[in-house]
């Protein structure tokens, strides 16, 4: 009779240690399975991925019941396995027991079941769920309390569970991408194609505008013929016309109206009414995000808008064009002006055109550079020195070396930037 107590004992261990198994491994697969891909498949109709979507919305209780069911059948296992072993050994027994469950807790109960589930966890997830489904339900009143005594005891120290910070969708989806393109699975084109996409809500127009001092505009007094060669030979098909001073902007002339209006009047340059066929000017702040503006685009139908600041003064224009290059990166056609704003040298440097975006710099040569206070390389440069430099002088920081070479009145024209880490291999 003692004998079958004592096998019967040995296969209660058994059990309990494989019902560990199971709610370890299920802990890892709920926690680890990929909430995205869930998602996609409950939306396609499996059942078992809905419901894993449904319990991982609720993860305290999920953990809490998991933690319970786990705690508990090893707890009972240990005393099982003590008693067996105190019959067998007398009080020897109990250090045998000890190490004897600890080994068997940690290979059998917690790292085995993990490495299976963190091999499979969509699958293993799914397979696990209506089991866990029924736990979560039993165990519904005691997690519950549990819960709210610890939520009570985390009070009692000043902290909130209910406001702990979580990561937004933007930053999960970023970290995803940027970690992915780290292991070699995501290319970089791609990487900052995702990217433009979710800074897009961050930016302002201001950040991707073209700046006054680059934008074409011309003066609606001059002579006609003087006005329609100078927008025919832009490689611009929008052109703004102003009159008196710059910032009075009258109208927008499209090319492809131009040439309607030429072919009327059979090409006579001195025929052509400009103020008629002249668009009226869209002007947006400058504090417009990015996201705004191409939904504004779209919705408007339109691709040109001139950019303001609080005091009613233009800053620059904006394309839709500026916006989808954000996303894809530059995009060029057969009429656009080439225009080398970055020129790598023999010894490693860069040649830079001080009115450079930052943005588009990390894009090309996959640097960091901040662009929270500036928007070209210039304006940072002037940001970090505290002050307007001198061709000639030379700063450091952000792992860069960046030398003056020109600058024309109080803008920095044209810089030499050199990685200090390739510097250093050279040297």
């Amino acid at each position: 009779m003692m004998e079958m107590v004592l096998w019967l004992s040995v296969g209660a261990i058994v059990l309990l240690l494989g019902i560990s198994f199971f709610f370890s491994g299920s802990e890892t697969a709920l926690t680890a399975a990929s909430r995205a891909r869930m998602h996609q498949l409950a939306k396609s109709g499996n059942k078992r991925a809905g419901l894993v979507e449904r319990l991982t919305a609720e993860r305290e209780r999920l953990i809490g019941a998991i933690l319970l069911g786990n705690n508990v059948v090893n707890i009972l296992a240990s005393t099982l396995a003590a008693s067996v072993l105190i019959q067998i050994f007398g009080e020897a027994g109990i250090a045998y027991a000890t190490i004897a469950m600890t080994a068997a807790v940690v290979v059998f109960s917690e790292v085995l079941p993990k490495t299976l589930a963190l091999m499979r966890p969509d699958s293993f997830s799914m397979v696990v769920a209506p089991v866990i489904r029924v736990i979560v339900f039993l165990f519904a009143p005691i997690t519950g309390a549990v819960q709210l005594l610890v939520n009570s005891i985390l009070k009692a120290f000043g902290l909130d569970a209910d406001k702990a910070s979580a990561v937004s969708g933007h930053e999960e989806l970023r970290g995803t991408v940027d970690f992915l393109h780290s292991e070699g699975e995501v290319v970089k084109d791609d990487r900052d194609m995702l990217g433009g996409i979710l800074d897009l809500r961050e930016l302002e127009v201001s950040d991707v505008m073209v700046h006054r001092t680059r934008m074409l505009s011309l003066d609606a007094d001059l002579p006609t013929s003087e006005l329609i060669s100078a927008i025919l030979e832009s490689p611009f098909t929008r052109v703004p016309l102003y009159r008196g001073k710059q910032d009075n902007i009258v109208g927008v002339v499209h090319a492809k109206d131009l040439l309607r209006a030429l072919h009327k009047v059979g090409g006579d340059p001195e025929k052509v009414n400009l103020s008629k066929i002249a668009l009226k000017p869209w002007f947006v702040p400058d504090t417009t995000s990015v996201q705004a503006q191409l939904n504004a685009f779209l919705k408007r139908k339109l691709h040109f808008a001139l950019v303001i600041d609080e005091y009613g003064e233009v800053q620059g224009l904006i394309t839709l064009e500026d916006i989808l290059e954000e996303i894809v990166g530059e995009i060029a056609d057969e009429h656009d002006a080439v225009i080398e704003g970055l020129t790598k040298q023999a010894d490693g440097s860069y040649i830079v055109d001080g009115a450079l975006p930052i943005r588009d710099i990390n894009r090309t040569l996959d640097w960091n550079l901040p662009d929270e206070e500036a928007t070209t390389i210039a304006g940072l440069v002037i940001h970090e020195a505290k002050l307007i430099p001198e061709p000639g002088q030379q700063f450091t920081f952000h792992g860069l070396r960046i030398k003056v070479l020109r600058k024309t009145h109080n803008r920095i024209t044209q810089l030499r930037i050199t990685p200090i880490e390739q510097k250093t291999k050279l040297g």
